[in-house]
């Protein structure tokens, strides 16, 4: 079941029991009576609120937004908490430094991508994985056996602050304490308004940011959010649902858990090649990965004509060779894009191919690696701070 966020996605909607999922502690201050909610991880979200998303685009892409976000960070601790790691996740554990996120898949025995996130070390007995959409908990607790390591809820609800006035936001939030000189991809704790907070220098834009952790009944939700919106003000930011954000980490090359990627991709046919470890040793999965091809079959499709949308068929000749995971309008390149999965590893990029959408119209495209934009990753890593122009 994929997270999907396309527009249709909006009006496509159904009544459910509130009490069903979690809702967001920040409610109080972003509830309308337009806002579209989605679940993910269990978590309700704000889809939309009947916003202009290009509007919030760009205010992302040269201000600031705020979005109140559902990713999940899951507790592992525990003497064996790293040695268990090294089993579940692809990356090796062992020997990762405090204050450091690290992207990491967690593997089916088959070798499917199962889970994708963002793993932080707290010391040597205690670690988050922000987790993405899916049940990543109850795979955890199913491969505890013969390890003393606790799985756990710590109750995290988790905020993002993205866009390029991020840092001068957060510099005011905790009193000077973030700065420039927080690297990409840095974690670590520090007083916001009072409350002592797990900060990371990361996102789901590609845009600069941070990532914001409560701490569960501990954090006075409400106060933490007056205090950043009070910081952010002066600097013109704006609290956005997550169509923005889609748009913005398509662009950017970002995957969605159960949408882009799932059980029947691994990860040298998403391109993630660079996060696994093969000789770190057995982990789950390992022994499947040994003979797969390691071509990569995602790739990034790029349509002047039409806005690609998931389910779309991608046509060579009259066969279909692959489908649409996501796709949207472009504000920054002013076309359609999206993610093509191939079913077999190609010559793709550079290629021209047809795409037919799901109303039977036939568009030409092009395929192209990813991200879209900002190969390097300039923008998010701080090195390109100018601000863009949006195009008329």
């Amino acid at each position: 079941m994929g997270n999907l966020q396309e527009l249709s996605d909006l009006k496509n909607t159904i009544k459910i029991s509130a009490r069903r999922f979690q809702e967001s502690p920040f409610i109080e201050r972003t509830n309308s009576p337009e806002m579209v909610r989605g679940v993910y991880a269990g978590r309700y979200f704000a889809m939309s609120i009947g916003e202009d998303p290009i509007k919030k685009y760009w205010l992302l892409r040269q201000k600031a937004l705020i979005f109140d976000v559902p990713e999940k960070p899951i507790e592992i601790s525990g003497p064996d908490a790293s040695k268990f790691l090294d089993k579940v996740l692809t990356r090796k554990v062992s020997g990762i430094k405090e204050g450091r996120g690290y992207y990491s898949l967690a593997c089916t025995p088959q070798g499917g991508i199962f889970m994708d996130g963002v793993l932080f070390k707290f010391n040597e007995n205690k670690f988050w994985y922000v987790q993405a959409d899916g049940p990543f908990e109850e795979w955890l607790l199913a491969h505890t056996s013969n390890f003393d390591v606790k799985i756990s809820d710590p109750k995290s609800r988790v905020l993002q602050i993205q866009g390029p006035a991020s840092i001068e936001i957060m510099k005011a939030a905790s009193n000077g304490k973030i700065d420039e000189n927080m690297p990409y991809f840095r974690s670590g704790f520090f007083d916001l308004g009072g409350q002592s907070l797990y900060i990371s220098r990361t996102g789901f834009t590609n845009e600069l940011g941070y990532e914001i952790y409560s701490d569960g009944f501990k954090t006075d939700h409400l106060a933490l959010w007056d205090h950043l919106v009070k910081c952010g003000k002066p600097h013109g930011m704006e609290f956005s649902p997550t169509r923005a954000m889609t748009i913005r980490r398509i662009e950017g090359g970002i995957f969605g858990n159960l949408t882009d990627i799932d059980t029947t991709m691994n990860p040298f046919e998403a391109g993630l090649e660079f996060f696994v470890n093969m000789e770190k040793g057995d982990f789950i999965g390992r022994d499947a990965l040994l003979d797969k091809d390691k071509r990569p079959c995602l790739f990034g499709l790029t349509c002047k004509t039409e806005t690609p949308v998931s389910g779309s068929k991608v046509m060579d000749g009259k066969n279909i060779v692959g489908h649409m995971t996501a796709g949207i309008q472009s504000p920054t390149l002013q076309m359609g894009i999206g993610y093509v999965r191939f079913y077999q590893p190609n010559d793709w990029v550079g290629r021209e191919l047809t795409i037919e959408l799901p109303d039977g119209s036939s568009h030409k495209a092009d395929i192209v690696n990813l991200p879209f934009f900002d190969h390097e990753k300039k923008i998010v890593k701080g090195i390109d701070r100018n601000i863009p122009v949006q195009p008329k």
